[in-house]
């Protein structure tokens, strides 16, 4: 296999792993109605950080660690399924508080339940946080990642490539969906819409996390 032809069959792969509806997707969306798009870019920013630390474990083998751990891989996930738990339900109470958030020039959004306003810095670490414990795209990364490696190019670089255009292709998808909720925005402002898309959005959270851990029991 040529770069040219790993780089390729894994854009086409990644990009199908992309548009799946997720957690990543569910959170730009929410953000992005919340509190703007500076926001929903910088959650987005977090989740690509997190992307590229379990690229560069899949390359150089750390990841192996957790294929041939069932001890380490249970633990992992069911971090990951708390954290989404906890997500959802952070969603639904605050989907019962009124209050004022920022919109993308700083000022309160009128006529919004917005939750207060959240520094930037604490978005892009919920995004970093929920990348990193999402087993699925862990696992995505260590059953695929060294399937695409070319022999004479050292595991780690090819393994940060492949990432890239990973990210890449999320960047994509992330603009996209954060151009089209903002576009559809004024018509989606209404205090009931907001609050029903909190419920949605941490019932899906929610429902992933419990799902991950009834897989866990069950393994």
């Amino acid at each position: 296999m040529t770069l040219q032809d790993s780089l390729l069959g894994f854009a086409a792969l990644a990009a199908l792993i992309t548009v799946i509806p997720g957690t990543d997707t569910a959170l730009v969306l929410r953000y992005t109605l919340s509190q703007g798009r500076r926001h929903a870019y910088m959650a987005a920013f977090g989740m690509i950080s997190g992307a590229f630390v379990w690229g560069a474990a899949a390359a150089t083998g750390v990841s192996a660690l957790l294929t041939v751990s069932t001890v380490a891989y249970d633990v992992l996930r069911i971090a990951g399924a708390a954290y989404m738990v906890w997500l959802g339900v952070s969603l639904w109470r605050a989907s019962f508080r009124k209050g004022a958030g920022p919109d993308d020039g700083g000022q309160p959004v009128r006529g919004l339940p917005h939750l207060s306003y959240e520094p930037l810095g604490r978005t892009w670490a919920k995004g970093l946080v929920s990348n990193l414990l999402n087993p699925k795209y862990g696992m995505f990364c260590i059953a695929v990642i060294p399937q695409f490696l070319v022999p004479g190019v050292p595991p780690v670089w090819m393994g940060l490539m492949l990432t890239v255009v990973s990210n890449a292709e999320a960047v994509v998808w992330f603009i996209a969906i954060v151009a089209a909720a903002h576009f559809f925005r004024k018509w989606l402002e209404g205090p009931t819409f907001r609050r029903w898309i909190d419920r949605v959005t941490g019932t899906v959270l929610g429902a992933f996390g419990v799902a991950a851990v009834l897989e866990a029991r069950h393994a």
